[in-house]
């Protein structure tokens, strides 16, 4: 049956504990960071909000998940089934404005526009980037259909419509924070998907990691989703197991384990996020990653790396450890198709020298020099890929998550009240945050049906922020990579697109205002 002929189950269950994955974010929340991530995409006329309601209308019936509320118990929080319907608003907040209120009762997203462009936010202890990119891809479809019906084939009786499911072929990630993957996203359920997947029960954290659960086989290659051909497989590019041995513990011995520097800024006067988005032909971006064979997670990393080196060169004078947070998608390993959170963290690290005399940041045309340098981008991109390779692969990714399972599920730790969890899981959070610099998600290359493709032009994707981060998504051809930090200061990021112009890419730069002066020129 297609998705849009599915007839409504009835509810077998109204509530069910929040998975693994989401706890943290409730814990983890701030003014700041309030945990939301947005989707979007480009349509190529302004938005028609009334046919928008109607798809959202559409979309929200079809996905169960999306209609529950957040409620805190004695001893966890849980999601309940609701009976709220969403309304589209026209785009009035900034970027990831807090969704979780608990005083409210109230939707975990929403969906706005402005001019051309429709996102999607959601507070990420609802669903991962994967999820949420599964609910955008129908919206869009959706409405499209309504507005260029000429164009869509008519459903014939049983509810089959006859246009194609959304694709979602990713190159690495998802989202973290927002999301979630290195390696493919795995398919759009589209109409495989069974109906009782879409209850709110559906745990693919418990399903596959608690004791006698499914035991771990090799990465799926059936994925029918079409991915970029040099970041299908973020191991397709795998050093030699000696080369990488080597240089992950030449590295590590230059600095501290677990010790990394950290971005520090002037806040924004209201705690909104500062974004800013660059956008850029694909393969030209995805060329550079190629030239160095890493997928373009890793390549975009280590770059980002170099700019806060450049952009920051007296904190470089004396060794510096760098390090990232990247998702990885779990569904490219473990089969699921639920929108629920499902994705695990690895951290990867470059410990540099001391910033030598002129900039090393630069291109260096001598090849020899850029192999043999250890702070070169060649280099580092090298030495993140050679520690990101082991730490993605199934067994190694199942094995901490059951450990975790475990302990999560642990009686004496069952028995503690949240209100005493909380604290404990924040001050948990709080010193993972010591060890990292800044945090990285790919969505990868997105492909929607071919009828909804044509109306819909780069999509993006961005996330609130504790730390200095970038989302990309990829899809019509351009290459979308935003830039959120808690912090007004931008001169990373300049660094950044020099990096690229300087490598020729052409880039296209729009930023959101933040501080009061600039609301003040804005309205002025």
């Amino acid at each position: 049956m297609s998705r849009r002929g599915r007839r409504s189950v009835p509810d077998r269950r109204t509530w069910v504990r929040l998975d693994n994955a989401s706890n943290i974010f409730l814990a983890a929340r701030t003014e700041s960071d309030p945990k939301v991530f947005r989707l979007g995409g480009t349509v190529d006329a302004p938005v028609d909000p009334e046919l928008l309601q109607r798809a959202l209308d559409e979309t929200f019936d079809r996905y169960r998940l999306y209609h529950a509320v957040l409620r805190g118990g004695v001893f966890w929080y849980y999601l309940q089934d609701s009976d709220l319907r969403p309304r589209v608003e026209q785009e009035d907040l900034p970027t990831c404005a807090a969704l979780y209120h608990p005083e409210r009762r109230n939707l975990l997203f929403r969906v706005v526009y402005h001019e051309d462009r429709i996102s999607v936010e959601v507070f990420h202890a609802l669903s991962d980037g994967t999820g949420a990119l599964w609910f955008l891809s129908d919206l869009l479809e959706a409405y499209s259909r309504l507005r260029y019906p000429q164009e869509f084939p008519a459903a014939p009786a049983g509810g089959m419509d006859g246009a194609d499911d959304a694709t979602v072929g990713t190159a690495d990630t998802g989202i973290a924070a927002p999301a979630e993957a290195a390696g493919s996203a795995g398919p759009h359920p589209g109409s495989a998907r069974v109906e009782s997947e879409l209850d709110l029960a559906v745990d693919s954290f418990a399903q596959h990691f608690r004791r006698n659960s499914w035991r771990t086989p090799g990465p799926d290659t059936s994925d029918p989703g079409s991915s970029e051909p040099d970041a299908s497989d973020p191991r397709g590019s795998r050093p030699g197991p000696e080369t990488s041995t080597a240089s992950a513990t030449a590295n590590t011995k230059r600095s501290r384990p677990g010790r990394a520097y950290r971005v520090r800024g002037a806040r924004n006067p209201d705690n909104r996020t500062r974004a800013v988005e660059l956008t850029m032909p694909a393969r030209a971006a995805l060329n550079l990653a190629k030239a160095e064979a890493v997928s373009p997670t890793i390549y975009f990393t280590a770059m980002f790396f170099q700019a806060l080196r450049a952009a920051d060169p007296q904190a470089f004078k004396r060794p510096q450890t760098l390090a990232a947070s990247v998702p990885v998608n779990l569904r490219q390993f473990f089969p699921s198709t639920s929108p629920r959170n499902f994705f695990a963290t690895v951290r990867i690290a470059h410990a540099y020298g001391p910033l030598r005399a002129g900039d090393p940041t630069r291109p260096n045309d001598d090849a020899a020099a850029r192999r043999t340098d250890p702070d070169s981008l060649s280099t580092v991109c090298r030495d993140l890929q050679s520690q990101f390779v082991p730490l993605i692969e199934p067994a190694e990714l199942e094995r901490g998550l059951r450990r975790l399972i475990a302990f999560e599920r642990n009686p004496l730790l069952r028995a503690v009240p949240r209100l005493l969890k909380d604290p404990i899981l924040r001050l948990l959070n709080w010193l993972n945050n010591h060890s990292l610099s800044i945090a990285v998600s790919n969505l990868g290359r997105v492909e929607l049906p071919p009828a909804a493709a044509r109306h819909v032009g780069p999509l993006q994707c961005q996330v609130s922020a504790a730390r200095p981060q970038f989302c990309v998504a990829s899809h019509a051809g351009t290459f979308t990579l935003t830039f959120t930090s808690p912090f007004s200061q931008t001169g990373h990021i300049a660094e950044f697109v020099r990096l690229l112009t300087e490598r020729g890419v052409p880039v296209t730069v729009a930023a959101a205002r933040v501080t009061e002066a600039e609301l003040e020129r804005a309205a002025s």
